[in-house]
């Protein structure tokens, strides 16, 4: 495979009004490929200025430009047609996720970018169902509703899945009419330039959609800040959510934040254990971990405790990890060597806090890369810091359980609230444990399925608002109601 060079992929260039342009400080950093600790391409490295240009943009793009007033079918199409240009530059997409991230690149194939298509897909069908409702009224008058666009929505995204998370978003924004001002994660923006070509060629106008690449301590803030932002949309960590909170109660700006993760996957002791092991590993594994809704806690029913853990470790000793851009691949480094190096603390911390290694729990693999093993701590209990903080990485904390009361429980016993998952045979304790667990969302005999007609989001520090399904774009519109005297 060789590097794509289009100016999509890097080159210093932001992307405003509807072009690629340099950043005015003219300044650039290196993009680093997390498997191989070389760079990439030299990326834009934006500053307020460029920030405000963005803005500005978007804000005319909304205020004078067709795209809010733009006919809801002709809208959709449009939609549509970025679709069909996410699949057909689909294998550059897809390279340049594995190349940023270090994702394998058989799931950014088979997951990111088909999911990509397929979410602009389904808010393309929804353009044309924004109708509003008329209201009784007296015998001379007459009363209605509008759902209208908020205006210029500012997306920041985190690095685990920049095309993913960023389509969550700018899709059901643009499919509410609202125009957009992108800020990816600074360690992983080469998607997020490409999909910026992508939906250029698809015919979107111009500022309709701006990328400005950079610093979270400086460009993020001032988006957050900025008085020309309607609305902020954030998917990130807990503690970055709250200051990001505060920051946009200056202008009352609306908010949606998703955040950290410490989910609960339980199994009962009348689980099928096989399916349950394979969910356990997708669920604790999958993109190396770095998953907000990943199942790093692992709740296991005393009478199978030892039979789960041996299948599971038996799973994690075959796991082919190395190379992302192998086919054969499941498991690549983390995305940056910040969190590896938050993932070596957070196992030395669970060792002295008493548990044990029961698999992994060092570096990776010989040679360069920010890999880390697949680790499995079991021995702990509920409070220990590795059963409380999100880790984000390939680690994975087996808790035992008695009774199902103890495992809701323990399983509701973080501040957070985002996932979670249970197995079992039982279809009454699988409806009666879902009602009780805080999360938003919570699989049965299953983890990390989605559909787009269904949403997700935060209970608690998890964060607020939901992505993907009509709940998706209601995010992005608002209501007006109009009151006609007809006497």
């Amino acid at each position: 495979m060789t590097i794509p060079t289009t100016q999509a992929v890097g080159d210093g260039y932001l992307f405003i009004d509807g072009k690629f342009q340099p950043a005015d400080s003219q300044e650039t950093v290196q993009d680093i490929n997390p498997a191989t600790e070389q760079p990439i391409c030299e990326v834009a490295w934006a500053g307020t200025s460029d920030l405000d240009r963005a803005v500005q943009a978007a804000r005319r793009a909304f205020d004078m430009g067709p795209w809010p007033s733009m006919p809801a079918k002709e809208r959709g199409r449009l939609l549509l047609r970025i679709a069909d240009g996410i699949e057909a530059a689909g294998e550059e997409l897809a390279l340049l996720e594995t190349l940023d991230v270090g994702k394998p690149i058989t799931f950014t194939r088979g997951f990111d970018v088909r999911a990509a298509a397929e979410i602009f897909r389904y808010y393309a069908g929804m353009v044309e169902q924004l109708e509003g409702a008329a209201r009784p009224a007296g015998a001379r008058s007459l009363q209605y509703t509008r759902r209208e666009p908020l205006g210029v929505v500012g997306a920041i995204t985190p690095f685990n899945f920049p095309l993913n998370l960023a389509v969550n978003k700018i899709a059901p924004a643009l499919a509410a009419g609202n125009t957009i001002v992108h800020k990816p994660a600074e360690q992983t923006p080469l998607t997020a330039l490409a999909l910026a070509r992508v939906m250029a060629e698809a015919g979107l106008p111009e500022g309709v959609h701006n990328v400005v690449t950079g610093g979270g301590a400086t460009v993020g803030a001032a988006l957050v800040e900025h008085p020309g932002i309607d609305k902020i949309s954030f998917t990130g960590s807990t503690a970055t959510g709250k200051r990001l909170i505060a920051a946009a109660a200056g202008t009352l700006k609306k908010v949606t934040v998703e955040l950290g993760g410490k989910g609960a996957n339980i199994v009962f002791g009348d689980a099928d254990i096989e399916p349950a092991v394979q969910a356990a590993f997708q669920a604790g594994f999958f993109n190396t971990g770095q998953f907000c809704m990943s199942g790093s806690r692992l709740l296991v029913h005393r009478s199978v405790h030892d039979q789960v853990v041996d299948a599971l470790t038996g799973v994690l000793g075959a796991i082919p990890v190395g190379d992302p851009q192998d086919e054969s691949t499941v498991l690549g480094p983390l995305a940056h060597r910040q969190q590896l190096d938050k993932v070596v603390e957070y196992v030395g911390i669970g060792r002295a806090e008493g548990a044990t290694v029961a698999f992994g729990g060092e570096r990776g693999h010989d040679g360069p890369g920010y890999f880390h093993q697949p680790t499995l701590f079991t021995g702990a209990h509920p409070q220990m810091r590795i059963a409380q903080e999100e880790i984000f990485g390939p680690v994975v904390t087996v808790l035992p359980f008695d009774t199902d009361e103890e495992a809701v429980e323990i399983a509701n016993g973080t501040p957070y609230g985002l996932a979670a998952g249970l197995h079992t045979r039982d279809v009454r304790r699988a409806h009666t444990v879902a009602a009780r667990l805080q999360a938003g969302i919570v699989w049965v005999n299953t983890w990390a399925a989605f559909e787009n007609s269904t949403s997700f989001g935060g209970y608690k520090s998890s964060g607020y608002g939901r992505e993907l399904g009509p709940e998706g774009i209601e995010e992005y519109l608002q209501y007006k109601t109009v009151y006609v005297n007809v006497d």
